[in-house]
C-alpha cells in the first residue's frame, strides 16, 4: 500500500505504518482502529493518563506498567497492547496520540474514504455528523472519515481540513474578518 510521504516521514507515522501493516496483514484493522481510539478519548479526558505518557520523571518500567493497566482497563486488542509495550521500551508513550490519528489516516486511505479533521466549538450530534458527512462525500467524491474534536475558542461554526484543504467557517475568523475590514 502506498502511503503518503508526510505520513512516513514523521516519527509517529513510521510507528504508525508499522502497526498498520501488521494489523491488516492479521485482519485486525478494526480492532487495532478502535482500540487506538479508546487510548486517544482516554488522552484527552483524563489528564493524568496523558501525565503519564510524556512525564520524564517515571522511568521506562513504571509508565509502562501504568500504561498497559489502562490499555487492559480499556479493552485494547492484545495486538495494540503489544504495541503499545513497544512505544515504551523506546521511550515513545508520547507518540500515542498522532500514531493513532496517522493510522486513522491510512485505514482511511485503504478502504478508499478520505479523513476529514472537524473542528467545533461542542459536540456534533448524531444527525449533524451526518449530514456533514454527506456534504464532505458529495464535495470530494468518496467516503469521509470524520475525525472530531471540540474547541471552544472558535465560538461557533466548524473548522474542517481534509488533506491539504482547509475551510474555516468558524465565527473566530468571520469576526478576525470583519474587525480587518473596518481598519481599512
Amino acid at each position: 500500500m502506498e502511503t503518503s510521504s508526510g505520513i512516513s516521514a514523521s516519527l509517529a507515522g513510521r510507528y504508525a505504518t508499522a502497526l498498520f501493516e501488521l494489523a491488516r496483514d492479521r485482519s485486525q484493522l478494526e480492532a487495532v482502529e478502535q482500540s487506538l481510539a479508546k487510548l486517544r478519548q482516554a488522552l484527552i479526558e483524563v489528564p493524568e493518563f496523558k501525565t503519564v505518557t510524556t512525564s520524564p520523571e517515571l522511568s521506562r518500567h513504571q509508565a509502562e506498567r501504568t500504561v498497559l493497566a489502562v490499555a487492559d482497563h480499556l479493552g485494547v486488542d492484545p495486538l495494540t497492547r503489544n504495541f503499545l509495550g513497544v512505544l515504551s521500551e523506546n521511550r515513545r508513550l508520547s507518540q500515542i496520540g498522532a500514531v493513532a490519528r496517522d493510522f486513522d489516516k491510512l485505514t482511511a486511505a485503504h478502504r478508499g474514504e478520505v479523513t476529514a479533521e472537524v473542528v467545533s466549538a461542542h459536540s456534533l450530534s448524531d444527525e449533524q455528523m451526518e449530514a456533514l458527512r454527506k456534504q464532505l462525500r458529495t464535495r470530494v467524491g468518496r467516503d469521509v472519515n470524520i475525525q472530531s474534536r471540540i474547541d471552544p475558542s472558535i465560538l461557533g461554526g466548524l473548522v474542517v481540513k481534509i488533506g491539504s484543504r482547509l475551510i474555516d467557517n468558524s465565527i473566530r475568523t468571520r469576526l478576525n474578518t470583519l474587525a480587518s475590514a473596518m481598519k481599512g
